[in-house]
């Protein structure tokens, strides 16, 4: 049984514990409900843009060497992340430095100084960042393909941001950004894995219970866009194309989710699937084929992606769109079902050895669906789907009118792909 406690500390911050004596790691969390999707346009990247900029330096750590060092000297694992629904940092490290940990983060987190010289130097990192991935399609088309499903939306728009806005963005949007979004109630903390004699409550309150603000916390803005059938080609001249088609999919708390996740790993989320089996092992057309969730808090998209020869492309398509055909017509199978039930339950049980993979387990979930659903009760949900929920859901999902296709590589023809998706 995952045992965890929650806590909400006196300036409105939610604590969650999860003590782990068996192990001897430790891992502090700290997730902000912020990113892209809270962005106006003319800002688009700054939540992402902050991120690389609370590692650069506070009063007590001036730069971003001595945060490093710091952590580098115990072997520690830190990193951030930004997506379009929140933003975390966290620290992974033995838990005899755990203290460590804790005063680094908050530090970072609560008197990063936006200096600058440091704040321009990194605007170029993050330009080479954006070229990076762009050059990059199997990156990049992830990019495109929300753009074609949420469309000029903040939902559809680049993590990242575009060079014309990363250039604009000044020192006191970014202090307005903060100051606005990296509030008490906008945030979690988790502290994962061995706790022995630790005061959990009291160290929490010291390191992350002092900070104050009177602004309310903010509300991502609704998508109350309808999908559409869209294509996008991006003319590459690459070895491989790349492709992904999307369907507009299930938000977090959605009550189908469970079954979903049994779709996607049953269609294209194992070596034994249908699509890898179908696309990859029979037909020989691509190397990888996967079927994967993107899902946020009011909607979400269905996704499969394929890398793949040009002259494959129109195979490719009919292959993929026959077992879409396949699976709303007859269904799955009994067998089929339980693989898929206990392939994603092994998957889940063995992540949770890391304590890393348990704090963001239930700080997403916290933070997103203001409730925590534990691994027993997960597991619980997913063991009860049927088979006809299967279907029924693969009815209502995959609508062809519907379908976003994304296409980077060498290939110009959108008409071709039209006439397949009819």
């Amino acid at each position: 049984m995952m045992k965890y406690e929650k806590h909400i500390l006196k300036n409105g911050t939610r604590l969650i514990s999860v003590p782990q004596d068996s192990t001897g790691a430790f891992t502090v969390l700290v997730l902000f409900s912020v990113g892209s999707r809270y962005e106006t346009r003319d800002i688009n990247g700054i939540s992402h843009y902050i991120e690389h900029l609370m590692f650069k330096g506070t009063k007590r750590r001036p730069n971003t060497q001595i945060i490093s060092k710091e952590l580098d000297a115990y072997g520690a694992e830190y990193n951030a992340f930004t997506s379009k629904d929140y933003t975390g940092y966290y620290v992974k490290i033995n838990t005899e430095k755990r203290l460590k940990a804790i005063d680094i983060v908050s530090d970072m987190l609560h008197n990063s100084k936006f200096d600058e010289k440091e704040l321009n130097r990194e605007r170029n990192v993050i330009l080479e960042e954006i070229h990076m991935y762009r050059d990059n399609p199997m990156m990049h088309i992830e990019d495109i393909l929300e753009e074609e499903i949420f469309g000029d939306t903040p939902l559809g728009w680049s993590i990242a941001g575009y060079e014309n806005t990363m250039k604009k963005i000044t020192r006191k949007n970014i202090v307005d950004f903060y100051n606005k979004h990296y509030i008490p109630k906008n945030t979690v903390v988790v502290f994962s894995g061995n706790m022995k004699g630790m005061n959990v409550k009291e160290v929490a309150e010291k390191y992350f219970g002092t900070r104050v603000s009177t602004t309310l916390a903010t509300k991502y803005p609704k998508f109350n866009e309808s999908f559409k059938q869209k294509i996008r080609l991006e003319t590459k001249d690459t070895g491989q194309l790349q492709i992904a088609l999307a369907f507009p999919g299930l938000s977090y708390k959605d009550k189908d989710m469970p079954a979903l996740g049994l779709l996607a790993n049953i269609l294209g989320g194992t070596m034994s699937s249908r699509l890898f089996t179908q696309v990859r092992e029979r037909r020989g057309l691509a190397y990888f084929v996967r079927a994967m969730l993107s899902p946020y808090q009011d909607t979400g998209a269905f996704i499969i992606r394929a890398g793949l020869n040009k002259e494959n492309l129109d195979l490719a398509i009919k292959t993929i769109l026959k077992e879409l055909d396949k699976i709303k017509k007859s269904g799955v199978t009994e067998g089929e079902l339980k693989r898929a039930k206990d392939n994603i339950k092994g998957h889940i049980i063995l992540s949770m050895e890391d304590s890393s993979y348990i704090a963001g387990w239930l700080g997403k979930q916290e933070l997103l669906s203001d409730s925590i659903e534990v691994l027993e009760d997960r597991i619980k949900k997913m063991e009860k789907v049927k088979s006809q929920d299967i279907i029924k859901l693969a009815n209502k999902i995959f609508n062809l009118k519907k379908m976003s296709v994304a296409c980077i590589g060498p290939v110009k023809d959108e008409n071709k792909i039209k006439k397949l998706l009819k």
